[in-house]
Parts: C-alpha cells; sequence; structure tokens
C-alpha cells in the first residue's frame, strides 16, 4: 500500500471508532445515568524513507466523557437518587469498587441499599449501607446524609476523579484507575433518577456526518486501487 492508501486507511480505522462510540450513544439515550462518550482525534506524522520526507496521519488521542448533569425525572421513590452536578456514587462489585451515576437503589433482603445488579451503595467510609428492618422513614439530605425515621444512620458517599482516569465497564459503571476523592459539597435528590445526558437529535446529526465522511475515505482508497491498477495495466502493455 502506498503512503495515500496508509494515510486515508488510518482516518477510515479513527472514524469506525467514532461510528461504533455515537451508536452506543444513540442506544442508550433512555439509560438513567447514562454519559456520553466521544474521542478526540490528533496527528501524527511519520518519517518516511528520504531526506526530510514524512507522511501526516489519523489518530484518536484519547476519549471523553461528556460530565453535563442529564435532567432529573422525579419517581418518589426514597431509594432513587440523583447528583445534581459533579460527583458518583460508588458501589461493590465482585471485581472491586466502580462509579456510577445510575441511583436506582433498593434494600435488599439483609437490609443493604443496593443497585439492580445487586452491588451495595458504599457510605463516604466506603462501607454498605444497611436499613434497618421496620423503618418507617427513610429520609436523605442533599448532601447525602441518612436519617431513619428521625435517627441519624450514616452519610452516603459521592466521589470524583480525574475524567482522564475513568474507564467504562458495561453502561453505567466506571473504573477509576487512579485514587478516587470525595466532593466537598455533593448535591444529592431524594426521589429522583437521572436521566442519560444523550441529546438523540445531536447524536443522530453526528452519524449522519461521520458516516458521511467515512464513505468519502471508502471511495477515496476505491480511486486510489484503480489509479494503481490503470498503472500497472499501463506498464504491461508497453
Amino acid at each position: 500500500m502506498n503512503n495515500a492508501g496508509y494515510v486515508v486507511l488510518s482516518r477510515q480505522s479513527s472514524l469506525m471508532k467514532e461510528l461504533s462510540s455515537i451508536a452506543n450513544n444513540i442506544a442508550n439515550s433512555d439509560t438513567a445515568g447514562f454519559r456520553r462518550e466521544g474521542f478526540l482525534f490528533s496527528e501524527y506524522v511519520q518519517a518516511i524513507e528520504g531526506p526530510g520526507q514524512s507522511v501526516s496521519q489519523t489518530n484518536i488521542g484519547g476519549r471523553f466523557f461528556d460530565g453535563r448533569t442529564g435532567g432529573l425525572a422525579e419517581t418518589g421513590s426514597p431509594f432513587d437518587l440523583a447528583i445534581d452536578g459533579e460527583g458518583y456514587f460508588a458501589v461493590q462489585t465482585p471485581r472491586g469498587e466502580r462509579l456510577t451515576r445510575a441511583g436506582a437503589f433498593m434494600v435488599n433482603h439483609e437490609g443493604e441499599m443496593t443497585n439492580p445488579d445487586g452491588y451495595p451503595l458504599l457510605s463516604e467510609s466506603g462501607g454498605p449501607i444497611a436499613i434497618p428492618a421496620g423503618a418507617t422513614s427513610v429520609t436523605i439530605a442533599p448532601d447525602g446524609s441518612i436519617a431513619i425515621d428521625g435517627a441519624p444512620l450514616g452519610k452516603i458517599g459521592v466521589f470524583t476523579a480525574p475524567a482522564t482516569s475513568l474507564m467504562r465497564e458495561g453502561s453505567n459503571l466506571f473504573k477509576a484507575t487512579q485514587e478516587k476523592l470525595p466532593v466537598e459539597e455533593p448535591r444529592v435528590a431524594q426521589g429522583f433518577i437521572e436521566d442519560s445526558n444523550v441529546d438523540p437529535v445531536v447524536e443522530i446529526a453526528r452519524l449522519i456526518e461521520v458516516q458521511r465522511a467515512y464513505e468519502l475515505g471508502q471511495q477515496l482508497l476505491q480511486d486510489e486501487d484503480d489509479r494503481i491498477s490503470r498503472t500497472i495495466e499501463s506498464f504491461g502493455r508497453s
């Protein structure tokens, strides 16, 4: 493959990853607490044979997660929680602690607050949160403090981590590769669920744009292949 082919192929590979990311965003536009994902494109220059010769290629410099808060939908359930602003809840999974914005919690048979997958919600100290049997009133303050029938129980942990350290697992879990830190002034809304922050209209428009760019690249590759074939045939006849 010649240099033009390598340049276009690097671009096509990056656009394919972007298409996959956009499709995943659209598929999760109704997933509670979902964070829109995108890629940051960069350019790198590779030296080739010959003095002062190089070729510029496309590269994905990194990915990002949209930090905007999604809309808050009221449910009225005392165990449904949403974070209005910065931060994540922490849950304990078999693979270790994970961060999430999805706040649809429930109480299991052991009295622990868990997410729908059964992962316990963690307190600010890192332990599970147990609701006493027979509790008639559960109140959760904006700072995450829990009161059972008026008596304080503990505080839900709300944490943050550098955006570049977050790795998505599934739709709503994030693994932090760097130490997580408590949010100083969290804003927890009881009886609400945070919607996905994906705007389907914007994502579909972006999907069409990237798809057209990909199709153009495919046409350029085909034109280059035809040019090379005609050149080889010309040399063969001569």
